[in-house]
């Protein structure tokens, strides 16, 4: 079931084991939390990792998956985006676009450093995350990474949700 379609750097290391621990921020109602990996056994997850938010392909990928969210529904998989941004700058973006999945800030970029997708440097900015996908099955086990080198290159969908189908 692990799939190796365009695995980059370390990612590939990680198919089949547990997902690092990190400790990220997402932000509900009563304001900024820390969240961590280990909190999402239970369900699929998807990782969406991108390089920041309201920039041209970002607001495509986003907007795709708040198109087809349903589908990721009705298979019970958790939709995480992860950017470097601030939770405030992604709570201002979706409230405008209506993204209604969840986002965690890795402003510290624990997460992007430990799963191995994080530019050294991008249009002059150090440290954003990859364009990047991840699926952690319901016990914490990587099944499926993608990282693009090319931060224009938008995550293979059909191919996440087969993998999806199969957990």
């Amino acid at each position: 079931m692990l799939n190796k379609s365009e695995v980059f750097n370390m990612s590939e290391n990680l198919l089949g084991k547990n997902i690092p621990e990190a400790e990220l921020i997402a932000l509900d109602e009563k304001g900024p939390k820390k969240v961590k990996f280990s909190e999402l056994k239970g369900a699929p997850a998807l990782l969406l990792f991108f390089p920041l938010v309201n920039t041209g392909v970002c607001h495509s990928e986003m907007c795709s998956i708040r198109d087809s969210i349903q589908r990721y529904n009705s298979l019970k998989t958790r939709v995480i985006a992860v950017s470097v941004d601030s939770p405030f700058a992604w709570k201002l973006w979706a409230e405008k676009e209506g993204f209604k999945f969840e986002f965690w800030s890795d402003f510290n970029k624990e997460a992007s450093n430990k799963l191995g997708c994080i530019y050294e440097e991008l249009v002059g900015l150090k440290g954003v995350s990859k364009r990047s996908a991840f699926i952690v099955d319901a016990k914490g086990i990587i099944q499926y990474a993608w990282i693009s080198e090319d931060s224009k290159k938008l995550p293979l969908f059909d191919e996440i949700v087969s993998v999806l189908q199969k957990l």
